[in-house]
């Protein structure tokens, strides 16, 4: 038996594409955690690919995916995943001050491999 990912290599390349242009990583390729938390739109598009991943990828190691109700930011273990393909993604502490409040959070920087 062929493994999916030899199987729907065009098919989840599109969907990987898809996730980077969600997050514009083209001309955006820094993150906080604090600012995805806040951005809705961004957490409900990833979230609305979940049905396209499990039809194209094998995710019995991306519990994100088969049981989203159960992770905190399934979104965010999707986004960390499946862009691993094309961006090395690394995390550093940030913190920074918004409206007078001292706000500790995570940076998330992409850099195309």
């Amino acid at each position: 038996m062929r493994l999916k990912s030899e199987l729907y290599k065009k098919e989840q390349d599109e969907i990987i594409d898809k996730i980077c242009n969600i997050l514009d990583l083209e001309t955006k390729n820094t993150y906080t955690l604090y600012e995805l938390d806040n951005n809705k739109e961004i957490q409900e598009k990833i979230i609305e690919l979940i049905p396209e991943i499990r039809k194209w990828f094998s995710f019995n190691n991306m519990k994100a995916v088969g049981e989203p109700e159960k992770r905190k930011r399934p979104w965010l273990s999707i986004i960390k995943q499946l862009t691993k393909e094309k961006y090395r993604l690394e995390s550093y502490d940030f913190q920074f001050t918004e409206n007078g409040k001292h706000i500790r959070t995570h940076k998330y920087i992409f850099t195309k491999l």
